[in-house]
């Protein structure tokens, strides 16, 4: 197997790079830059963490994303995804608890990578990662209620369902104001891209709302619209690194959602990846970029950061405002990193309701409801597998919808191998050209009586073992040899060997005799190593069906 040589893209790309790619990648990365300011900070808030450490994961990890990564236009930060898992890990094992769990992640992502696992990720079924992201997009949505209406409520429960009752019975609060401000960034943002999409709706709802509240606050005298700054003490100091103090006890309770934060990051950046590449052309290279997301993770929790992956909104804005190559993503990490040290104090004007307005836009277009809609018009076991995985992230948490949807597509993937094996039997002739490994000056092949020849087509795995026992069992009459044509099996695993060996061993108690025919030499060295000379012996392994036959008559006539 050929060793995965890690190269970050931004490698080759600098080779051939000149003064237009510099060019483009510059204005991309300033308007990425602004772009990701507002969800770097609604992120953050949405997570239970300060609106800073939004912006210093997107600073950190947006910049370790664009050097160490693989693909050229991919952005990375911190998303909507993370929202949930975050916000529970802070609940039950606090913010060293997450530092923890996302330096851990990061190694995951760094052992993916090497392990060269980033093919086998995107394969992750549809279905699965459908039902994440709308169980997420759902959940983000039920979190910004509180701030969208300005509701009082005390002490928020953790419970889908009971937050909902919460909100119910809290509906005679509602503050119209912070409502009006939630509405009109909700009608701001979706209405920017009709005047200009390279303009992000988001930041001109902020700007437009936080002015609108200070003017109401100061020539109103309206209160009541709580700001960040009234639940948020606002710094712009850059943060010192701090390395978490970790023992044994606290890997083990932070194994589970590290390894969840491990698996959304890669399904979340490989899929924005992907996406990217639709667009361009290109081709990344996806252990390298589940090298980059993990370096990412080890250094932004550092700094005091949170889980970052690549953003499938940023890395289309790169795109379509004309970054060309890692440089822009590295341009937006610098850009935001001024706005934190010069600009970051007048974030505490932001109406807490203009955030939840972003959000609710974000879990809108998370949503994919068109594509959920579509889905539940395909096959039973899709649909069933959907919604599932949808119900599991919404009621319980990521962190179980993520290891039952892994559980459901491993089940999925055998369901389907499965499917491809077929095992069939032949007790007449068999007729050529059809038929390869026949000779061929033999345009029919008869089969003996008192022989049985079964010809397995795909992989020898569990399921062949089992058609095998269903077919003999159909025969009815017990023959002194059994043929087994191997010639479209590619390969055999350990579960097949055993059952192979069974069926072996069961037929010779019988007094039936086992023929294989037309092992291929991948397999047949697997089966050398298994015993299976010893088993059979030597001249009850043949090349092609014509020496089968003729081995079968001499048993037959003994």
């Amino acid at each position: 197997m050929r060793s995965f040589d890690y190269k970050p893209v931004v490698v080759d790309t600098l080779f051939n790079y000149n003064k237009k790619l510099f060019s483009a990648d510059m204005m991309s990365g300033l308007i990425v830059g602004i772009v990701a300011l507002p969800l770097a900070i609604a992120f953050a808030i949405a997570s239970g963490v300060s609106p800073e450490k939004g912006i210093i994961t997107a600073i950190i990890a947006g910049l370790m994303i664009s050097v160490f990564g693989g693909s050229k236009v991919q952005i990375g930060g911190p998303t909507g995804a993370f929202i949930v898992i975050i916000y529970g890990i802070i609940q039950q094992y606090g913010v060293e608890g997450l530092t923890i769990a996302t330096l851990m992640a990061g190694l995951f992502l760094i052992l993916f990578g090497l392990l060269k696992l980033g093919t086998i990720i995107k394969y992750i079924p549809y279905p699965i990662v459908v039902g994440f992201t709308s169980g997420i997009a759902v959940t983000i949505f039920t979190t910004q209620i509180k701030d969208f209406f300005g509701l009082t409520i005390g002490q928020m429960p953790a419970g889908f369902i009971d937050k909902w009752i919460v909100y119910g019975q809290s509906m005679s609060t509602i503050h119209w104001w912070s409502l009006v401000v939630g509405v009109f960034s909700v009608f701001i943002i979706a209405l920017m891209p009709r005047i200009s999409k390279k303009i992000p709706g988001s930041l001109v709802a902020i700007i437009l709302m936080t002015v609108g509240v200070w003017l109401l606050k100061t020539y109103a005298g309206v209160d009541g619209i709580d700001t960040i700054g009234d639940r948020f003490t606002i710094n712009n100091q850059l943060p010192a690194m701090v390395i978490p103090s970790v023992n044994l006890d606290v890997v083990k309770n932070l194994i589970s959602p590290a390894i969840t934060i491990a698996i959304l990051g890669a399904i979340e950046s490989l899929l924005s990846a992907t996406v990217a590449d639709g667009v361009t052309g290109e081709h990344y290279d996806t252990n390298s970029e589940l090298v980059g997301q993990g370096i990412a993770n080890l250094i932004a929790p550092l700094f005091g950061g949170i889980p970052a992956t690549g953003a499938i909104a940023r890395t289309m804005t790169n795109i379509n405002n004309g970054g060309k190559t890692p440089v822009a993503g590295i341009v937006h990490a610098i850009m935001l990193l001024l706005i934190y040290l010069f600009l970051m104090p007048l974030a505490k004007f932001i109406p807490m309701a203009c955030l939840s307005g972003v959000l609710v836009v974000v879990a809108y277009n998370m949503s994919g409801w068109r594509t959920f809609a579509i889905l539940l018009k395909n096959p039973k076991s899709d649909v069933l597998v959907l919604i599932i995985t949808f119900l599991l992230t919404v009621i319980f948490d990521l962190t179980i919808a993520i290891l039952v949807g892994l559980v459901i597509a491993c089940l999925l993937f055998m369901r389907r191998i499965s499917e491809t094996v077929d095992v069939r039997v032949i007790t007449d002739e068999i007729s050529h050209p059809e038929d390869m490994d026949v000779q061929q000056n033999n345009k029919h092949l008869i089969i003996p009586k008192s022989v049985e020849v079964y010809e397995i087509y795909g992989p020898y795995f569990f399921g062949a073992g089992n058609q095998f026992e269903e077919l003999m069992a159909n025969m009815g009459s017990r023959p002194k040899v059994r043929i087994i044509r191997m010639r479209k099996v590619p390969f055999v695993d350990s579960t097949g060997i055993y059952n192979l060996t069974t069926l072996c061993k069961r037929s010779q108690q019988e007094g039936i005799q086992v023929v294989l025919s037309g092992v291929r030499p991948k397999v047949e060295e697997v089966l050398d190593k298994a015993g299976f000379r010893e088993l059979l012996g030597e001249e009850n392994i043949c090349n092609h069906i014509n020496l089968a036959l003729e081995r079968a008559k001499q048993i037959v006539n003994g």
